[in-house]
């Protein structure tokens, strides 16, 4: 068994300039529809959440070691509990690279905080 580490740090400032210079394309480019819906508040879409979510995709990837064919971000979601951890569900593509790396369980943590946020993925090996 081994163990893959991956993490990221994003800046809050990107993701805001990201949603003013692409707004509803960014969004469906990079999350899904429950990451987006979780990122909702009173005044709007929350950035930081956003960027925490980015944060744990980009991880995600660095776990996963896809090759020049590239990823669809949309296949590494971040699911929210109500009591406040968070996890991961992979599907399609990411979902067939992990098999293939032989990933039995992923763990995310992630954060944010004055104007970053940063994530942590681990994931077990066979």
């Amino acid at each position: 068994m081994s163990i893959r580490v991956g993490t990221d740090l994003v800046a809050v400032d990107a993701v805001t300039q990201s949603l003013d210079d692409h707004g509803e394309h960014y969004l469906e480019r990079v999350y899904t529809e429950r990451e987006v819906a979780d990122c909702r508040n009173e005044h709007g879409l929350d950035a930081e959440r956003l960027a925490a979510r980015f944060a744990a995709k980009e991880a995600t990837l660095k776990v996963l070691r896809p090759d020049e064919e590239g990823l669809s971000l949309r296949s590494i979601e971040v699911r929210r509990d109500p009591a406040g951890w968070v996890e991961l569900e992979l599907s399609g593509p990411a979902a067939m690279l992990a098999e293939r790396a032989g990933i039995t369980q992923l763990a995310l943590s992630f954060a944010h905080e004055r104007g970053f946020a940063s994530a942590v993925v681990m994931a077990q090996c066979a």
